[in-house]
């Protein structure tokens, strides 16, 4: 049997256990901290990734349910919703719905 001796096995650095790994966190929470957060990242790849999928998933839905049975009518009345919903999506991921409010305002009062 091996003999084990005390103080045999020595970290090269000469740290306690989890000194290396705390320093390593406090240096990556450091190098984030020097730049601004925000969620544009995320946004964009809610934009580029979710949404197409979500779109695809509706119009397979919808081709499932209305076209197999002969509900055309159907269909479409489901289709009209989708482009409202999508119309509205667009308008608040743009940033174009104060001007849209804007103009709608404009129709109902007098110009000055």
């Amino acid at each position: 049997m091996p003999e084990i001796r005390r103080g045999a096995h020595r970290c090269a650095a000469h740290h306690t256990p989890g000194t290396r790994e705390y320093t390593m966190t406090t240096m990556t929470l450091a190098t984030l901290a020097q730049g601004e957060l925000g969620t544009e990242n995320v946004r964009d790849w809610i934009l580029d990734n979710i949404i197409p999928l979500v779109l695809l998933a509706v119009a397979l839905l919808l081709l499932w349910l209305g076209g197999g049975k002969g509900d055309n009518a159907g269909v479409m009345r489901r289709l009209a919703g989708v482009v409202i919903a999508l119309a509205i999506v667009g308008l608040a991921v743009s940033g174009l719905g104060v001007d849209v409010g804007e103009w709608l305002a404009s129709l109902f009062t007098n110009p000055s």
